[in-house]
């Protein structure tokens, strides 16, 4: 094992085939499972992990083709919704992580970790979200300009020739807080190469907007299957200032779940952890604290 100085714990490495996938294992007691979005990686959860390893038993995995993970080809792996799944599903099921789980979701890791949840209801019992969705467009919801504009020959090149998707994000994502020069230097450090930045495009074309979108029918599962989680605790903490998941797909959650614990930060954008970690963290800490697992 290594470890990367801007992780709080060594690296730890799933083998499937020739893929690697990166993940974070550290603390005993119930897992707290923390599923990243695009284009962010394992560093985004840095300080939660640390924080809550004393009391849990802390996973935070990197999608494959991002972070320490390995970044193949469209010839060796599917960028696909599911595959997200399946390959949370098969490091989860790999070491032992099998009941009461509870769930950390940002970004696209929302979809992908709810997918997860709604094959196996009864492994999940506690939810935690940061800005992310698991159901399609809420209503009257445009697909943003900016995500649109990826998915198009030029946009494709922007992203993988100039990392100009990354780049955006740690410039745009952080309102309250900017993020300094090494943050951004970290962020961004995996994705250093038109091959290596293969999954931050994969991710935006993967955005299901129609029925013949590969993920479009997972996404209306996925969707279909939340109900089933109205009984759980569930924590949600928003940065209002975010031009993607906006106060619509928080509204969504809400009207989804509405006995939720919301928490909203009026200044703080995308990257709340970034923006909004000292308030958040001492939240998550209670969250957990006060919905303690039955034996």
């Amino acid at each position: 094992m290594v470890k990367h100085p801007a992780l709080p714990f060594e690296s730890r490495f799933f083998e499937r085939g020739a893929l690697r996938q990166h993940y974070l294992d550290a603390g005993s007691g119930d897992p707290v499972v923390m599923v990243h979005g695009n284009p962010s990686w394992a560093v985004y959860y840095r300080e939660l992990a640390k924080a809550l390893s004393d009391s849990c038993r802390v996973v935070v995995p990197d999608h494959i083709g991002c972070g320490l993970s390995s970044k193949p080809g469209d010839g060796l792996y599917d960028y696909t919704l599911k595959s997200r799944a399946d390959d949370l599903e098969a490091l989860l099921d790999s070491i032992g992580v099998k009941d009461r789980v509870t769930l950390v979701l940002h970004d696209w890791g929302g979809m992908i970790g709810m997918t997860y949840a709604a094959r196996h209801p009864e492994r999940v019992r506690r939810l935690v979200i940061l800005n992310s969705a698991a159901f399609p467009l809420p209503a009257g919801k445009s697909f943003p300009w900016r995500l649109r504009a990826c998915r198009n020959p030029l946009g494709a090149l922007l992203v993988r020739g100039a990392n100009a998707f990354a780049r955006a994000a740690v410039h745009l994502c952080c309102t309250r807080k900017p993020m300094s020069a090494e943050l951004q230097r970290l962020y961004l450090e995996p994705y250093d190469s038109w091959a290596h930045r293969i999954a931050v495009q994969r991710f935006v074309e993967d955005i299901p907007l129609g029925p013949r979108d590969r993920a479009f029918g997972v996404v209306q599962q996925t969707a279909a299957a939340l109900p089933q989680f109205q009984d759980r605790p569930m924590l949600i903490c928003w940065g209002e200032k975010d031009f993607v998941f906006d106060r619509q797909f928080l509204d969504e959650w809400t009207r989804r779940f509405p006995r939720a614990e919301v928490h909203s930060f009026a200044d703080a954008g995308h990257y709340v952890l970034e923006d909004a970690g000292e308030q958040i963290i001492p939240l998550v800490r209670d969250f957990l604290a006060r919905h303690p697992l039955a034996a």
